[in-house]
């Protein structure tokens, strides 16, 4: 037993210099943070106040800037993570990689580092989304424990498809092809969750893939924690569950296709 949490105890302090490490690449470019607010502010003062007007879309009795409110979060953190993985093709060919490979640091170790680093960027967000938020006056939960939950569920999904970038970048392995896979999912991921209008309004196949889409679990936890009288469609505990079950996974997955980018 004490060798097993020797080992977990290790595993994280690992972890956590991985994703430390990464935070630091912040402090070269800072302003990285204040560009990522243009795209929120667009789908939120010009989709979101065009779309504000109409009553065709059911929301569940919320108005529908604060219905948006949420899926724009969790937009905004897919675009970010998602091409997180481009990174560690840089490493790549600054010979980063391979000084990785070469320390005692365990696969899945490296891996989720970065996700949680990815996860910490991310939160940049959830202050930019929060602020447009409060100037259109969407009504805002501030229970102390929702903010803590939507901070959770934004670091949780950013470390998601972060991992998912760097799995692509491993399979790709340039730069000008991860490009153009991470434009071809984004669209597709984010139009196939209920980020911007309702499972309910899907066809019956869209419903299909909305339902394996981990974006649709993250917007519906986002929704029930951030609004004041949110609700979860699906479930808080299946969103969380749905999300870590994935991430766990796309951690194993990477950390075995980790040493294939240095190939």
């Amino acid at each position: 037993m004490t060798s097993i949490l020797k080992r977990g105890a290790g595993f994280v302090s690992k972890t956590l210099v991985i994703a430390e490490l990464e935070l630091r690449k912040i402090r070269h470019d800072p302003t990285e943070l204040l560009t990522r607010a243009v795209q929120p502010a667009l789908w939120l003062l010009v989709f979101g106040q065009v779309f504000a007007r109409t009553r065709a879309i059911p929301t569940g009795g919320l108005p529908y800037l604060d219905f948006l409110a949420p899926g724009i979060l969790a937009q905004s953190i897919l675009f970010i993570a998602i091409f997180h993985g481009i990174a560690i093709i840089w490493e790549r060919d600054l010979g980063l990689v391979h000084k990785l490979l070469a320390s005692p640091t365990p696969r899945t170790a490296l891996v989720l580092g970065k996700g949680i680093s990815a996860g910490f960027r991310a939160l940049s967000q959830v202050a930019i989304v929060y602020g447009l938020a409060l100037l259109l006056g969407v009504k805002i939960n501030w229970h102390p424990l929702a903010l803590a939950g939507v901070l959770s569920i934004a670091i949780l999904g950013a470390a998601c498809f972060s991992i998912l970038s760097l799995i692509i970048a491993c399979v790709v392995k340039t730069r000008e092809r991860f490009m153009g896979i991470g434009q071809v999912l984004t669209m597709p991921l984010f139009f196939a969750s209920n980020a911007i209008y309702p499972i309910s309004l899907m066809p019956d196949w869209l419903k299909v893939i909305s339902h394996l889409n981990p974006l649709t679990y993250e917007v519906d936890a986002l929704r029930a924690l951030m609004l004041a009288g949110g609700t979860s469609v699906i479930g808080l505990g299946t969103d969380l569950g749905v999300l870590l079950m994935v991430t766990v996974v796309l951690v194993i997955i990477g950390g075995w296709m980790y040493p294939r980018i240095a190939v």
